[in-house]
């Protein structure tokens, strides 16, 4: 998945991108309003962190401008005010969900994942393709019954790959939801393909020459 936080709290923004990461998300991030607004209208997001006091262009205003654009990326706004009424303003505006600081990150990561998983509409609890079983909740993966270790980059690549099985997943899109393009090898896709190979299966995830990889259980 795919995430851009909005935060001008460096230390903070620095600890959301190494755990976010960690846990397997993409993270683009901004440091003031406009430059945030400018990624999350262009940029192909599967949710936006955003904090409400930002430098030059104010939290609700990108939010704002964001939802009069029709840009309909899930919002979970941040913000050291604790007040209902501004709990009330952020998601009258259109934000999805709401954080204050601080917050626990575990929670953060769980209402994320939520967000995601309202936005595309209904998905099954636990994946399933062929004998290949991969339970988001509890990030565990089992083929034929017998459980997989992943880290959590391979997971999520295996996630995204399961969660479009009806079709040939393009090796840009991967880069996009699953990998950090900005400071890696195109060639990440093959790395990482390969390390599901070792792990699952030669069969389990096939090159489609040209177009993509497709995931076969």
């Amino acid at each position: 998945m795919r995430v851009l936080v909005v935060d001008d709290e460096q230390g903070l923004v620095r600890a959301l991108r190494r755990g976010l990461s960690a846990e397997g998300f993409t993270v683009d991030v901004a440091h003031d309003g406009a430059t945030g607004l400018a990624k999350a209208l262009v940029g192909d997001y599967d949710a936006v962190v955003l904090d409400i006091m930002l430098p030059g262009v104010h939290g609700y205003d990108v939010l704002r401008r964001l939802r009069e654009q029709d840009v309909w990326t899930p919002v979970l706004m941040l913000s050291a005010k604790d007040g209902e009424h501004d709990v009330a303003d952020g998601l009258d505006l259109g934000a999805d969900d709401y954080l204050t600081k601080p917050f626990s990150f575990v929670v953060l990561v769980a209402r994320l994942r939520a967000l995601v998983r309202r936005q595309s509409g209904p998905r099954p609890a636990v994946l399933r393709v062929g004998d290949l079983e991969l339970d988001p909740a509890a990030r565990s993966v089992t083929r034929a019954g017998a459980p997989v270790d992943l880290t959590a980059r391979e997971l999520t690549l295996l996630e995204h790959l399961m969660r479009h099985a009806d079709r040939v997943v393009p090796k840009l899109e991967l880069l996009d939801h699953v990998f950090d393009t900005g400071g890696e090898d195109p060639n990440v896709v093959e790395v990482y393909v390969g390390y599901l190979r070792r792990k699952l299966g030669r069969d389990a995830v096939r090159t489609v020459r040209g177009a993509g990889y497709r995931v076969a259980g």
